[in-house]
């Protein structure tokens, strides 16, 4: 029997019972296995951060009357609760955690990447054909990775409640928003579920998960900036509207799991009705010839990253938009709290607070554009995996020009999200400060700076690929743990030389600041021998 037919034998859902999940204690170890730095470093994330923002605001906010004014502040600009949701209560651990509420959509990005990863894009490169062909169940894959994004949630949430009670806040609190948290998590692994089940590939299969997060973040930043209907359309919604530490409403937990319930058994009916390597929805066929645009590997690699770029664009505009109005907001949240004003410029500012607002929105920015750039340069590695880059280099395309193709999208595709971002900030700012010409400029230069910063971020996932292209997505772990460095050194005060890591403490302070060339050569030239590593050493092995 091949290999093929031993697929679609196992495909037919006439075998039901245990049979279906025989094997699922071998998949979720092997699962583990292959996951041992990713899910830690997820889980490590959202169970200690939260506990970071009660600390730190503990140390600037030390009366109540700093809390007060803090509350009335992000109460008065529609922008702030857009971004991070509404104030609930004045208690310090209610103003704590605000800004933590976006980690209730984050946690969904970590949980659907989790999810697909073994699932959709296991069929995708055939492997879950071959391993369908022995002794595993049909529904063993799918349930190993449930119950391994379950316990990654169930961690989050125990350690998240056991570090925010060590700060001295409410047991019940701690644990509202730490168990809303790992049920957000989970909801969104079901709807992961579903969309792998749906689409025919990994690519649409994250875009379909991911476009419903970000539409549900939508909903949730509308209707709380308007008159709050529309966020109880939104699973993210709902994760705030248990206001932990504001007389917790621990019944907003029924919808979430009903969601996670109802999604995975979802999920387990669609599987059980399509065969492997396919999807519900039929791919509709191409047309018969080529458009000129793909003549060449930089028009295929266009292809390949357009939509992803549109996406990240469209989400750093609106999050420029959000950024440009709360700017003005930003000297109110701060009036005679001297510490607040130091604190934002140890996070990267200038002495004019407004200013450090816009250095540390763009900073933030650039640790997102760094993410778009490692999706970009780990498209290489995708396309290598499923052997299709194999094909392609088979033709009259030299190694360096097919890798160029996509790195040049890495390159670019930052500089020009930082730019729209600029432009968005810039122009709502100047047009309620009255100084178009100026803040624009202004923003554009603060994201110029930013862009040699990312391109190191480039140059590391670039060097992994071509050095050992097995271990390249260890690229985000590389981004995750910097970025965590980065905000704990600006909170905690790290030692220096550890700070000095990350790459966006060096750009200079603009605006505000005087611009120095050195810093932004250095890292030029960092990423630039980073990248010329990387090229020659995939110029010089043998395809995996």
């Amino acid at each position: 029997m091949t290999t093929a037919t031993a697929g679609r034998h196992y495909a037919a859902p006439a075998v039901r019972g245990s049979a279906d999940l025989a094997g699922t204690g071998q998949l979720l170890r092997l699962f583990l296995r292959r996951d041992r730095i990713v899910l830690p470093l997820w889980v490590i994330a959202f169970g200690l951060l939260p506990a970071f923002y009660v600390a730190s605001t503990k140390s600037v906010y030390g009366t109540q009357a700093d809390l007060d004014n803090y509350a009335k502040t992000i109460t008065d600009s529609p922008a702030l609760v857009a971004m991070y949701g509404p104030v609930f209560s004045t208690d310090i651990g209610s103003m704590a955690l605000w800004k933590a509420g976006p980690y209730f959509a984050m946690i969904g990005i970590a949980t659907i990447l989790t999810v697909i990863r073994h699932t959709r894009v296991e069929e995708e490169t055939g492997r879950a054909e071959l391993v369908g062909a022995t002794s595993i169940g049909r529904f063993a894959g799918l349930t190993a990775v449930l119950l391994m994004t379950t316990f990654g949630c169930v961690v989050v949430g125990i350690l998240s409640t056991a570090m925010l009670y060590s700060n001295d806040l409410p047991l019940a609190g701690s644990a509202a928003f730490s168990v809303t948290l790992a049920c957000s998590g989970l909801a969104w692994a079901g709807v992961a579920a579903v969309a792998a089940q749906v689409s025919t590939g990994a690519r649409i299969a994250r875009g379909v998960a991911l476009g419903a997060l970000a539409a549900a973040f939508a909903l949730r930043a509308i209707g709380d900036a308007g008159n709050g209907v529309l966020s109880w359309f939104s699973p993210v919604g709902w994760c705030i509207q248990m206001r932990a530490f504001a007389q917790e409403r621990w019944w907003i937990l029924i919808p979430l799991l009903v969601l996670a319930a109802v999604t995975i058994a979802a999920a387990y009916v669609l599987l059980s009705r399509r065969d492997t390597g396919s999807g519900l929805l039929a791919e509709r066929p191409g047309p018969p010839a080529a458009a000129p645009a793909l003549s060449g590997p930089a028009g295929l690699a266009w292809r390949l990253q357009r939509g992803s770029l549109l996406a990240w664009t469209i989400g750093f505009l609106l999050y420029g938009l959000l950024m440009g109005g709360a700017v003005r907001s930003v000297g109110n949240m701060v009036n005679d709290n001297s510490t607040v004003q130091d604190l934002v410029t140890r996070m990267g500012g200038s002495d004019m607070l407004q200013n450090s607002f816009i250095t540390l929105a763009l900073t933030l920015l650039a640790a997102g554009a760094a993410a778009y750039s490692v999706s970009a340069v780990l498209r290489l590695h995708d396309e290598e995996s499923s052997q299709r880059a194999e094909s392609t280099l088979a033709g009259a395309v030299s190694r360096e020009r097919y890798a160029l193709s996509h790195i040049g999208f890495a390159l670019l595709g930052p500089a020009l999200l930082l730019l729209v971002a600029a432009l968005a900030i810039g122009v709502v700012y100047g047009a309620t400060d009255g100084d178009m010409a100026g803040k624009l400029t202004d923003a554009v230069g603060a994201a110029a700076v930013q862009v040699p910063a990312v391109w190191v971020f480039t140059g590391i996932t670039v060097a992994i690929y071509g050095i050992a292209p097995r271990f390249t997505p260890i690229a985000w772990g590389v981004l995750s743990v910097l970025i965590v460095l980065f905000f704990i050194g600006s909170l905690d005060g790290l030692p220096q030389w550890l700070v000095d890591l990350v790459p966006f403490v060096h750009p200079p302070k603009l605006p505000g600041a005087e611009f120095q060339a050195g810093p932004v050569l250095w890292l030029l030239g960092i990423a630039a021998v980073l990248l010329a590593v990387g090229i020659v050493a995939f110029r010089r092995r043998d395809l995996r």
